[in-house]
């Protein structure tokens, strides 16, 4: 449009000119609106090309989290034991230092279950203990020590806190005497010899064991005690108690066990062999008092013949004499000597 389109004929010059002003500047400012808009719009083309605006960082763990959780467990866990290896070292310096835990006279030593043994004996084990720290006993070393007092087949040495030691014992059960040289001592059933009981009020009434050395291993001993053993209880079945007839046990030779009986009118030796131990027995006891009539100075028998009965056997100056085993009793099952 043409600037003299705008003017009138009436109109001052100065209103013109105020006019035209105004109209170039209103052009300007819609340039200036263009402008802006064409701006907006090549921006909002632009930005749908851009790329997303870049994040921050988020700091992570390099371990994943459950292995975090496991970790804090472990870590938890040291120091659980810590403190509780702490506060047992405490304890133990305690222990080790407090008097209220020494043991000050025979009075903590408590001892059970003595009767045959000496208790000098058992005091000469457990003494050496007396004003030591009670954690300091050696329990284990002191059991066999006193397992090592014949009497005593075992025991039991427990601490009792404060400061006190119990001491039990279990000892051997003697069978018989066994005379070794010229010492007679009591003897288990194992061929443990115990020597005598400590305790005199004890009385024993067992037959004496003949045949068992000094020297002989406790393996050999073993083996005649078994022998013994079942002796005994062959003689004390069927409800009766040959045994308490004996004094003495002969084990010298395995194969002719000999017995001394008790009898009325004398002790006689009986060689019994090493079977029927009863049957042979009977024999006896059925007529041991006709063979004292019919034989003078009757001293031994030996039954382990078939058929017949040997008088005096072990005599040094008379020769034995025979006799025909008696008929009503049975004497096939005894056991005919070896030659």
């Amino acid at each position: 449009m043409a600037l003299t389109d705008l003017t009138r004929p009436d109109e001052p010059r100065s209103s013109l000119a105020a006019r035209e002003g105004a109209v170039y500047s209103d052009r300007l400012s819609s340039r200036s609106t263009d402008v802006d808009g064409l701006e907006d719009l090549d921006q909002e083309e632009e930005s749908q090309f851009l790329r997303t605006p870049k994040r921050v960082p988020v700091r992570r763990s390099p371990l994943p989290k459950k292995t975090q959780n496991q970790v804090k467990k472990v870590l938890i866990i040291v120091v659980v034991v810590i403190a509780l290896l702490s506060a047992a070292s405490a304890a133990y310096q305690y222990g080790r230092s407090a008097w209220r835990f020494r043991i000050d006279s025979s009075d903590n030593i408590e001892i059970t279950g003595v009767q045959n043994a000496a208790r000098t004996q058992v005091m000469d084990v457990v003494g050496a203990d007396i004003g030591r720290n009670i954690f300091f006993v050696p329990l284990d070393e002191r059991k066999k020590q006193l397992e090592g007092i014949p009497w005593i087949e075992s025991a039991t040495v427990m601490r009792l806190l404060p400061n006190r030691i119990a001491i039990h014992v279990q000892e051997r059960t003697p069978v018989a005497f066994v005379q070794i040289g010229s010492k007679i001592s009591l003897i288990d059933g194992h061929g443990v010899v115990m020597g005598l009981s400590a305790n005199r009020q004890v009385k024993y009434s067992f037959p004496v064991i003949q045949g068992i050395t000094e020297t002989e291993p406790l393996s050999s001993r073993a083996a005649s005690m078994k022998i013994y053993n079942r002796l005994v209880r062959e003689l004390d079945s069927e409800g009766a108690h040959y045994s308490n007839n004996l004094s003495e046990v002969d084990l010298t030779d395995p194969e002719d066990v000999k017995v001394t009986a008790n009898d009325p009118g004398g002790a006689v030796v009986i060689h019994l062999g090493s079977t029927n131990f009863l049957a042979g027995y009977k024999l006896y006891v059925a007529h041991g008092a006709e063979w004292r009539q019919q034989f003078q100075n009757l001293q031994s028998v030996d039954l382990r013949y078939e058929g017949q009965i040997i008088v005096n056997p072990d005599a040094n100056h008379n020769p034995p004499q025979t006799a025909a085993a008696p008929k009503p009793v049975p004497v096939a099952k005894l056991r005919r000597r070896r030659k």
